[in-house]
């Protein structure tokens, strides 16, 4: 489709959203609204992507600056034919134009594709039946079912608002019939505004073919206009996406409570308890369980392991026969090798723990490199920050931390290392050795002052 040209509509400002975000940049599955529409767009293949902008302008080029967009300014909102006027400049004589709504998040790829089809030499529009029409412009036929033209709920007869079939606002046509009827389009309507519908009749006038496809998904071209129509959108959104789920495989215990606000790829036999949420792109490999309520973020959670309920994980990677909660937070930069047990009320940051060690309870492990087959005792804390610095701990195979240890970085604990429950840690603790640490006494020490941040 390189002789398709695309423009959206996204100069409106949702004054019914009483927000100061700009419309379509409120969100869908964690995606701007607006960014649903352009992913539709560039599926497409077109020759150009326009998108006619206007409230807060700024904020939405820069919420898709990596986007290959050309972008027009509507500064005074006329209508939609006065929007598709502002873009005209921009399009490619020989080319078909497709018109999207930015406000429409779950417009359909494959509806588009058809309807562009039929734009040679042809203005196609998309339609649906709607039980209430009431504000939606009617798709009025003639006698043999031939669209004559659109007419606003506002200007239409008692007779006409009759009419279920209602127009979508979605179109496609030849870009020199567009340029032709956008000359010729006026304001003359209730709303004082230019009609972009008004070409359907003009199109009728110079005996060009005009063709309504109806579809029959309504959420497909339903648009958003107040919080509610948000709130609705995002859980049929979801819903789609627990369905597709549940057909590639995936055991959803309730699919009517899991919200996926990114990419999520699940292997075989993957099982998912309520009330989970997925952001940013997860991987699940084969026979991972999620227990309920869990929030797991840019991870990668391989074959066999088991997340309890109630925890957090956040840009990490899980290896396979792992059991990680409940309640346990993993934070960016952590990496667990195959057969690793993170357990209740345990907290890891920028980590890295190597195959078959455990950190079951209540324990703190950050900026570290632990070996294999290490046990760490319930109310650990490898003590990495000094109130300006970090620093890191490294404690290697075999080692065994007893309980209630506090490790004072920069410090390493040998291979096979002991450490004695309730011991503080500053210095080296040596391999195969016993290390344990108790005061007598209390002290203080006057005059003593923080470390100050080294510059960089």
């Amino acid at each position: 489709m390189n002789k398709l040209n695309i423009v959206i509509l996204a100069a409106g400002k949702g004054t019914r959203m009483h927000s100061d975000l700009p419309k379509v940049l409120h969100t869908v599955g964690a995606k701007p609204i607006l960014g649903h529409v352009i992913d539709c767009a560039k599926a497409l293949q077109p020759k150009k992507i326009i998108v006619v902008y206007g409230f807060g302008g700024e904020r939405v080029k820069e919420a898709f600056s990596t986007e290959e967009i050309t972008w027009v300014n509507q500064a005074e909102q006329d209508g939609t034919g006065h929007a598709v006027q502002q873009a005209l400049p921009y399009l490619d004589a020989d080319a078909d134009t497709l018109i999207l709504l930015g406000d429409v998040p779950l417009v359909d790829v494959n509806a588009c594709k058809r309807l562009v089809a039929q734009a040679d030499n042809k203005l196609a529009i998309l339609s649906f039946n709607k039980a209430d029409p009431t504000g939606y412009g009617r798709i009025v036929r003639n006698v043999k079912g031939d669209v004559r033209a659109i007419v606003e709920h506002k200007d239409a007869t008692d007779e006409q608002r009759k009419i279920v079939e209602v127009n979508t606002g979605i179109m496609a046509m030849p870009n020199a019939q567009l340029k032709n009827w956008l000359s010729r389009i006026s304001n003359n309507n209730a709303q004082r505004e230019y009609y972009l519908t008004d070409i359907v009749a003009l199109a009728v006038a110079d005996e060009v073919g005009v063709v309504a496809e109806i579809t029959n998904d309504e959420w497909s071209v339903t648009g958003i206009n107040a919080k509610s129509d948000l709130a609705q959108i995002e859980r049929v959104y979801q819903t789609r996406i627990a369905q597709a789920l549940l057909q590639k495989g995936v055991t959803l215990k309730d699919p009517a409570r899991i919200d996926v606000r990114g990419d999520l790829q699940c292997g075989r036999d993957v099982e998912v308890d309520v009330n989970c949420v997925f952001e940013g792109n997860v991987s699940l490999g084969d026979r991972v369980t999620i227990g309920a309520h869990c929030v797991i973020k840019n991870a990668v959670i391989a074959t066999g392991t088991q997340i309890a309920p109630f925890t957090h994980i956040d840009d990490t990677a899980i290896g396979e026969n792992s059991r990680i909660g409940p309640f346990a937070r993993l934070r960016p930069g952590t990496t667990l090798a195959s057969d690793t047990h993170v357990g209740n009320f345990v907290e890891l940051k920028n980590a890295q723990v190597d195959v078959g060690s455990k950190i079951n309870h209540l324990s703190y492990v950050g900026d570290s490199t632990v070996g294999k087959s290490v046990n760490i005792g319930a109310g650990t804390i490898t003590c990495n920050y000094d109130g300006a610095n970090k620093f890191r701990t490294v404690i290697e195979d075999g080692a065994f931390i007893g309980s209630d240890s506090q490790l004072v970085a920069p410090i390493t604990i040998g291979k096979n290392a002991t450490i004695a429950a309730g011991s503080t840690i500053t210095k080296d603790a040596p391999a195969d050795a016993l290390t344990f640490c108790r005061a007598k006494d209390q002290k203080s020490i006057v005059g003593w002052k923080r470390p100050q941040k080294i510059k960089k």
